[in-house]
């Protein structure tokens, strides 16, 4: 209840600033808190696998980091989750769930509703709860993340790790996220950036809307090799040459 209230306080502050409605500052906490699944970047304490990496969420997330993030263990918000009977809601609703009824902030939502729904055999690692696959791979790299977001921003650039594709760049937010359709599509890829101090940075690439399980495993190892040249052009200086 307490943290139910809490939410409820948080609206009423932002219909203060807004002049808002309760319903139009509801939906844009809700917005704000639950993005679309999944999530770009990681908390950096967490540093997951990417996405497709073929671990469960249960396994790449400690069961204690969990419980100091959210305040309960894998187990614990398993039993909360079939009680409440999320195995017959949607991804979206579940997540919203966490958000509003137990105050967990929205990376570690949707961590906890990747995690139950693969438990619960509604999706595999790697898959999307809608039956779609997504692949990617992680890399921290030992440049600042400014830097390290202009190898996927700056063109000329990008071409030096990432030769012979095209791409159609949808967004990008310096120097947090960059998206961008694939090859004409339909697959796009999906790159967030978290900082670690100054001098280094992690990237995190999720490709999206792939056609199956082998696709995936085949861009899983493509990003493994691509991310890995990307650390080294960074790291040895040839970039600025």
């Amino acid at each position: 209840m307490t943290r139910q209230k809490s939410f409820k306080s948080r609206v009423r502050t932002r219909m203060d600033k807004t002049g808002e409605s309760y319903t139009a500052a509801r939906r844009h906490l809700l917005a704000d808190a639950v993005a679309a699944e999944p999530p770009t970047a990681a908390p950096a304490e967490a540093t997951p696998p990417a996405p497709g990496s073929g671990a469960a969420q249960a396994d790449r997330i400690s069961d204690a980091l969990l419980r100091e993030r959210t305040g309960r263990g894998w187990d614990e918000w398993f039993v909360l989750l079939d009680e409440w009977g999320a195995v017959q809601r949607t991804h979206t609703e579940t997540a919203r769930w966490l958000v509003t009824a137990h105050e967990v902030p929205g990376w570690w939502a949707q961590t906890v509703t990747v995690g139950y729904e693969q438990a619960r055999g509604l999706r595999a690692p790697g898959q999307r709860r809608g039956g779609g696959w997504e692949a990617g791979g992680s890399r921290t790299v030992a440049v600042p993340v400014d830097r390290l977001f202009e190898a996927f921003s700056d063109e000329g650039l990008r071409r030096r790790w990432l030769p012979d594709v095209a791409i159609r760049v949808r967004t990008a937010t310096r120097p947090k996220t960059f998206r961008a359709d694939w090859e004409g599509g339909p697959t796009r890829i999906v790159v967030g950036f978290a900082p670690k101090g100054d001098t280094k940075a992690t990237v995190t690439v999720v490709h999206e809307k792939l056609t199956d399980a082998e696709q995936a495993a085949a861009l899983k190892a493509y990003w493994r090799e691509r991310l890995a040249a990307l650390k080294q052009l960074l790291e040895s200086g040839e970039a600025g040459r």
